[in-house]
């Protein structure tokens, strides 16, 4: 077993996290948080998102945030465009990268987006070629990886052909979703093992949810695998909207706690993540979900 020396993270807090909060934070606290990220040693901070404010208030003020950010040199700023006219209000806000997203589900598909994955995947070709017209990176979501909450499992073959379809289309990486959060190390190695043998592992990225307190133990075994980006969000931000009352986005401190104890590098400052995890915690007038935050915090 070689372990990666070290690993990417993709602070998705901002984008995933705060869109399925029920507070609508300003424009000013969105600002202030991405900020404050972007001081802890992240480099890659997914800041916002361009899709419809009827479906999704909490992202609504993007556009303000992106131009009002003090970015910091070596740090990347992306933002979820699902369209043309989302990316086309991406790239007059300044963004340094794009993701789309497809999902592993047929259900999940139809439901959420109201069309089969063959036809999702169609509605993103002029989307990726619009941004590499103008020298924009894309990376692209697979969600549902390991479970559906309308179907129940996924097979990794599933997962597999949308992962292979959207990084033949030109996601430069794919990030495998448990969106539920049912994911085991066992179902993680399945999927691997799967996944691999289209995709190169330095593609890949994990973004697994902690719903079921699994999301640690899922991304030691991707670590196994080779995979060395990770998806996470600052203080556990974001529920889980297919299981209420449950915790969602794995929280960054816990990542980095436990990446620095098997001395993988991050580059994240794990002081500078408490201090940012504090100001979320005092924003949103709720203690961190994160185990290490609440841990450290209290000492």
């Amino acid at each position: 077993m070689s372990l990666p020396t070290r690993v990417s993270i993709v602070e998705v807090g901002p984008r995933d996290g705060l869109q399925n909060e029920k507070q609508v934070l300003s424009v000013e606290d969105k600002v202030s948080l991405v900020n404050l990220l972007s001081d802890t040693g992240l480099q890659r901070i997914e800041a916002g998102s361009f899709v419809s404010p009827k479906w999704v208030p909490q992202m609504a003020n993007s556009g303000d945030v992106f131009k009002q950010l003090h970015k910091k040199p070596g740090v990347r700023y992306a933002a979820l465009t699902p369209n043309i006219k989302g990316l086309e209000a991406a790239l007059e806000a300044g963004v340094d990268e794009v993701a789309i997203f497809g999902a592993a589900s047929e259900s999940f598909s139809q439901k959420n987006i109201n069309c089969s994955i063959s036809e999702s995947l169609d509605r993103f070709e002029p989307v990726i070629a619009m941004a590499k017209a103008h020298h924009i990176p894309v990376r692209g979501y697979v969600s549902c990886v390991m479970g559906c909450p309308y179907e129940g499992h996924i097979t990794p073959d599933a997962v597999a052909q949308v992962a292979k379809t959207l990084y033949d289309m030109g996601c430069y990486e794919i990030s495998l979703g448990d969106t539920i959060g049912t994911g085991t190390p066992g179902a993680t190695s399945a999927l691997l093992d799967e996944v691999l043998k289209h995709l190169p592992v330095n593609v890949t990225a994990a973004h697994f949810h902690d719903t079921y307190g699994q999301a640690l133990v899922n991304l030691y075994t991707a670590l196994t695998y080779g995979v060395a980006t990770i998806d996470s969000a600052i203080s556990g931000l974001g529920g889980c909207p297919y299981a209420k009352g449950a915790s969602g986005n794995v929280a960054t401190e816990d990542v980095v706690y436990m990446l620095n104890g098997m001395a993988i590098s991050s580059g994240v400052h794990m002081d500078k993540l408490l201090d940012t995890a504090r100001f979320v915690q005092d924003l949103l007038g709720r203690p961190p979900i994160s185990k290490v935050a609440t841990a450290l915090l209290n000492q």
